[in-house]
């Protein structure tokens, strides 16, 4: 696949973000690598003319960038979503390094898939809620006494890895792939985990335990899994069935 077609699978998405002029930053840094495609998630303000006046001319990125309210929307039609955190957080999710993500990142591409790498707000970063949405953190290995990255540098980090590894051919071969499901992306996965949420609390699961940390590590489970669509709708299959039973044993 050539360059310019895998660079369009992949997205810099940008959540809750402060300072218009960090967007325009963004994607200038994301152009002169080759990358085009921003989605932005419940920005501060955009459009504004500081983040046109700081993108310098990438003025076909702001253009494209979509605008969303919420982060599964930012992530619709990706299968493979990697946060970038400057901080180990409380979600457990496996830890890899720019150079790695890019790898991931380019491997998924070459498949035909489409990739999103998360950025957060530029003060507090990717919430737990937001991190349990990636299948794995990228963590840019700065110094532990002064870690936190402007938006904008972590971006062209990212951009600059993928460029690289794009240049020096390091995509992966991938052998032709005959009848093979396409891989669930973050909107049917969040449908999945609502579905499987509501299951658990339809045959009392959590037996009034709180539910949060146990969502947390299914998600995590099968984040790590990446399934296929028809795998989806055969969980999806199971769930509704343990909600039948659930129902026909409560009228009993």
């Amino acid at each position: 696949m050539p360059i310019p077609e895998l660079a369009q699978l992949i997205r810099f998405v940008l959540v809750r973000t402060s300072h218009p002029g960090n967007i325009g930053s963004a994607a200038r840094a994301m152009r002169t690598m080759g990358f085009a495609r921003m989605e932005l998630v419940a920005p501060h303000r955009f459009p504004d003319r500081e983040a046109s006046a700081l993108a310098a001319g990438a003025d076909d990125v702001l253009e494209g960038a979509g605008v969303h309210e919420g982060l599964i929307d930012g992530l619709a039609g990706s299968s493979l979503a990697l946060g970038l955190s400057a901080r180990r957080r409380g979600v457990d999710l496996p830890e890899i390094s720019p150079r790695e993500a890019a790898s991931r990142a380019l491997a998924a591409a070459a498949r035909g898939e489409q990739v999103a790498l998360v950025f957060g707000n530029e003060r507090t970063g990717l919430e737990n809620e937001e991190l349990a949405r990636c299948h794995a953190m990228v963590r840019i290995p700065s110094v532990d006494d002064f870690s936190s990255l402007n938006l904008s540098q972590a971006v062209q980090v990212m951009a600059y890895e993928l460029r690289v590894a794009l240049l020096g051919g390091e995509i992966p071969e991938v052998p032709a792939r005959v009848d093979v499901e396409p891989p669930a992306d973050a909107a049917q996965m969040e449908r999945f985990y609502e579905h499987l949420a509501q299951t658990l609390d339809d045959i009392d699961f959590h037996k009034g335990r709180a539910p949060t940390t146990i969502m947390l590590r299914l998600r995590k489970l099968f984040q790590r899994a990446q399934m296929d669509e028809r795998e989806l709708r055969m969980l999806h299959g199971i769930l509704a069935d343990a909600q039948r039973m659930a129902s026909l044993a409560r009228k009993e």
